[in-house]
């Protein structure tokens, strides 16, 4: 005799595949976990919750991200109320760039407002 899985068995082994398939090739269970644990953090209006990769993150109390990438751009939380984060394109062609430094950005661009 056969055992069959049901058709609700089948759809929730597919489920969990492809949500571990997302956790393992994807950022989406760290910036889950970054935006709920701290009020602060968001994810660039120019990325998203799959592709952003915060690279340094602040180690006060808060752990908010200070620099981040994805596929495209650099960011960095700027703390202003207006335009929160900066960004610029990974292909920029700012002499002495320095992805951790803000200051060598030379056509940074203002993020939008959260």
């Amino acid at each position: 005799m056969k055992n069959k899985l049901s058709t609700s068995t089948t759809l929730l082994l597919v489920a969990g595949t492809v949500a571990l398939v997302a956790g393992v090739w994807t950022n989406i269970f760290s910036n889950s976990l970054m935006l709920l644990m701290d009020s602060v953090n968001f994810i660039p209006a120019e990325s998203s919750i799959f592709t952003f990769e915060p690279y340094e993150i602040n180690q006060g109390s808060s752990s908010y991200w200070i620099y981040g990438k994805d596929g495209e751009n650099y960011y960095y939380f700027s703390y202003d109320a207006v335009a929160p984060y900066l960004f610029i394109s990974k292909t920029n062609v700012c002499q002495g760039f320095d992805p951790s430094n803000f200051n060598t950005w030379c056509s940074a661009k203002q993020g939008a407002k959260k």
